[in-house]
C-alpha cells in the first residue's frame, strides 16, 4: 500500500495569513501545509480520503494518471470538504463513489445539493457523485481495500476515523473512545492529528497526547497531520520525534 499526502495543515494553513513567525517566513517546502487529506492506492485500487479547499492545487502538485474509486469523507467541516466541487472535471474524474456518515451526508447534500442529484436530473458540468453512507463498524470493499470506519470524537462532535488494510488513518480527533481502539491497534501505519506541541484544545489533539496514542495503538510506524506553525519547522520539530513517529508533510507518499 501507499499513502501520499496532498495537504497535512489545520484548516487556516501554514504560513497563516498575517504571521510572520519563522515558520510562516520558512523557505522548505515541508513547511507549507495546505488542508490536510490523502490518497490511498494498493495495486490498481485509489481512494482519496477528504476534499479541502486546496484540492484543485493539490492534485496539479503531483502525478495523477486516473481518477478515484472512491471518496471517504472524514467530516462536513469546510477544510474537509471544500474542494467536492473541484471534482468537476468529468473526463477525468468521472464518477465516483462517496462515503460519509448520516450526519455528514445531510449536510453535504444541503451544501451542494447539485453534486449529489439522481444520475437522470445531473446537468453538464457538476461532479458526479453516488452518495454512501458509511456506517460504523460496518466494512466497505473498494476494490482490493477493505474499508472499516471507526468513531472518534472532535470534541462533542461524533466523526469518522478509517481502517483501511493496514492503514489507520485518523484526523481532527480529540479523543478516541474505548470502543474504538481494537479498530484502530497494530496498523502497519497510523497517521493521527496533532494540532501544536503545548497547549492543549477542545477538539483536537496535541503532540503529548498524540505520541501517547500511538504507543497505545502499537503501530509500527505513526505520520502526524493536522497541525499548524505552532508546531515548529519541520527539520527540527522532526528530528527529536520518537525513531518510528514523523511529521508528515505536503507531496511525502510512504509505503508499507
Amino acid at each position: 500500500m501507499r499513502i501520499t499526502f496532498l495537504g497535512t495543515g489545520t484548516s487556516i494553513g501554514v504560513p497563516m495569513i498575517g504571521c510572520h513567525c519563522e515558520v510562516c517566513r520558512s523557505s522548505d517546502p515541508r513547511d507549507r501545509r495546505t488542508r490536510t487529506s490523502a490518497i490511498v492506492e494498493e495495486g490498481d485500487t485509489r481512494i482519496l480520503i477528504d476534499c479541502g479547499p486546496d484540492f484543485r492545487e493539490q492534485m496539479l502538485k503531483i502525478d495523477v494518471d486516473r481518477s478515484f474509486d472512491a471518496i471517504l469523507i472524514t467530516h462536513e467541516h469546510s477544510d474537509h470538504v471544500d474542494g467536492i466541487d473541484d471534482l468537476r472535471p468529468s473526463k477525468f474524474f468521472g464518477e465516483v463513489d462517496l462515503y460519509a456518515d448520516e450526519f455528514c451526508a445531510k449536510h453535504l447534500i444541503q451544501r451542494m445539493p447539485y453534486c449529489f442529484l439522481p444520475k437522470e436530473q445531473r446537468y453538464k458540468g457538476v461532479p458526479e457523485l453516488n452518495m454512501h453512507v458509511a456506517e460504523p463498524h460496518e466494512p466497505i470493499t473498494v476494490g482490493t481495500m477493505t474499508i472499516t470506519p471507526f468513531r472518534v470524537m472532535h470534541g462533542k462532535l461524533p466523526i469518522l476515523g478509517f481502517r483501511i488494510n493496514d492503514l489507520v488513518y485518523i484526523t481532527d480527533m480529540s479523543s478516541l473512545p474505548d470502543t474504538e481502539i481494537p479498530f484502530a491497534k497494530d496498523a502497519a501505519l497510523l497517521v493521527e492529528n496533532a494540532l501544536r506541541p503545548i497547549i492543549p484544545h477542545p477538539t483536537h489533539q496535541r503532540l503529548e497526547e498524540a505520541l501517547i496514542l500511538a504507543e497505545k495503538l502499537n503501530a509500527k510506524q505513526t505520520y502526524l497531520v493536522h497541525m499548524c506553525h505552532e508546531m515548529g519547522l519541520h527539520a527540527v520539530a522532526d528530528a527529536l520525534l520518537p525513531p518510528n513517529v514523523h511529521y508528515a508533510y505536503d507531496g511525502l507518499s510512504v509505503s508499507f
